[in-house]
């Protein structure tokens, strides 16, 4: 199987940044150490609220990596413009409410097929790399192909949380979900891509899938990093996707 690539978000830098402001610790600074142990490109969702990562901090991360960014965002006519601005190697356009702590769940790709259309063209047609960021359903996943994204993003948030509240069945009754909705993605021509909540102990089932491409996880590594640095934290991440998919 090819390598499966490792896309880190650096979000969570930036939340402690904003946490007593000032500039430290710099979310660009995290984006180059991250390119240093070996990211496959570097995630960063700037929200409507600028709740973490801010638009200064877009251009920097841009001008200070080499790798690809994927510029995470709704789909507001603020953030095309944006996007459109900045040129990011992808955009991943995703659901997001100002009342909620973290993406809480899938685009609705089905029921909003024609806005989402006409809205991820532009995006397309300047080169960028669109994905959507949906459940791993059939409906959101045909919906998704049709309107003409490239890529999907599979909402790998459910599964974690049954994990970690210890709840066997329903944790695998989700990662059987996600499964098949890989396996009609790439049906459909299209590249899988998975993330949300992704951890030591739950990557492994998702980095074993052949039709997984890449991962996107942030908030668990930074967390680490606070323990052990990101370079280790990487490490044992990237150790840990590679024996799963070996």
């Amino acid at each position: 199987m090819e390598k499966l690539r490792l896309g880190v978000n650096i979000d969570h830098v930036a939340t402690l940044r904003n946490a007593r402001g000032g500039a430290l610790p710099d979310p660009v600074r995290a984006a180059v150490l991250a390119e240093k142990a070996g990211a496959d490109g570097i995630t960063a969702h700037l929200r409507e609220d600028r709740r973490h990562i801010r638009d200064a901090d877009i251009a920097a991360i841009m001008e200070a990596i080499t790798i690809p960014l994927n510029f995470e965002m709704a789909a507001t006519d603020e953030m095309q413009k944006i996007a459109l601005g900045h040129m990011p190697h992808a955009a991943c356009i995703v659901p997001e409410r100002r009342e909620e702590r973290t993406t809480e769940g899938g685009l609705e790709v089905a029921g909003d097929d024609n806005r989402l259309a006409d809205y991820i063209a532009p995006l397309r047609d300047a080169g960028i790399r669109v994905s959507l960021f949906i459940a791993a359903e059939r409906s959101q996943i045909e919906a998704a192909a049709r309107i003409g994204a490239p890529v999907i993003e599979l909402h790998t948030g459910a599964y974690c949380d049954h994990d970690a509240e210890g709840d066997i069945a329903a944790r695998d009754a989700e990662l059987k979900r996600l499964i098949r909705g890989a396996k009609l993605g790439v049906e459909l021509g299209l590249e899988v891509h998975m993330g949300h909540g992704l951890n030591y102990d739950t990557v492994a089932p998702i980095a074993a899938l052949p039709e997984v491409a890449e991962l996107n996880i942030g908030h668990f590594l930074i967390g680490e990093a606070v323990f052990v640095g990101l370079e280790a934290a990487m490490a044992e991440m990237r150790a840990r996707m590679d024996a799963a998919r070996a």
